[in-house]
């Protein structure tokens, strides 16, 4: 049989998922493996299909339904099977892709796709044989928001009261979008141990009850989930 067949991927994938502005992008850059930014994967704004928030102001960019998942798993799982994919080039100031870029391996046996909503694709890849681990970083909400507001208004993502108005929100709701993570299968965690389990993940030991396919899962845990 052939190494490289389907049921042997070349690489597998750690999910890497926590609140906006938990330091996903910082942590993922620090591990030294290469990174699938899952945020490339977000919807155009004029796509019909993008979920509203209910006071009217606008599409609901932290809704799962604001993002593409089934490109985002065929993404992951080219990586996995062939070690490299395209990637669309998205400007959140925009809220549009502006083009595509080529990703490769280069023959890393692991890499790391982050953002906001990896937790939603865990059961995908599991069932695919390609997860490695998943986790959720946690930190202070306080700090979280700080960190996020400062980086959105530097880089212009959008108008100030608009990143205000959704700093407050995911502030107040930041314990639940952890929760929510980690019940989808991600492992909650702050940065000294997410950067154990990458190279736990990176030596191919095993990660834990979140970790490869069927590790410790429970089935009706499992497909609760879902």
């Amino acid at each position: 049989m052939n190494s490289h067949s389907p049921a042997r991927p070349r690489a597998r994938v750690l999910l890497l998922t926590g609140p906006s502005g938990s330091g996903k992008t910082s942590l993922a850059a620090l591990s030294g493996l290469p990174v699938l930014n899952l945020d490339d994967f977000y919807k155009e704004c004029t796509d019909p299909s993008l979920p509203q928030l209910p006071d009217g102001g606008g599409a609901d960019w932290d809704s799962p339904l604001s993002w593409d998942a089934d490109t985002a798993v065929a993404a992951i799982e080219e990586l996995c099977r062939t070690g490299r994919t395209a990637v669309p080039v998205y400007d959140i100031a925009t809220s549009s892709r502006t083009g595509a870029t080529g990703l490769a391996l280069d023959g890393a046996p692991l890499f790391i796709a982050e953002g906001i909503f990896a937790a939603d694709v865990i059961d995908r890849c599991r069932a695919a044989g390609l997860l490695a681990d998943a986790l959720c970083l946690r930190g202070r909400p306080a700090t979280t928001f700080r960190r996020r507001l400062a980086r959105d208004l530097r880089e212009g993502r959008k108008p100030a009261v608009y990143l205000v108005r959704r700093g407050l929100r995911l502030l107040r709701n930041e314990r639940t979008i952890v929760a929510r993570h980690t019940a989808l299968g991600a492992h909650p965690c702050a940065k000294p141990e997410a950067l154990t389990r990458i190279a736990a993940a990176r030596e191919g030991a095993p990660s834990g009850a979140h970790g490869v396919a069927g590790a410790g899962d429970d089935p009706a845990r499992a497909a609760a989930r879902r």
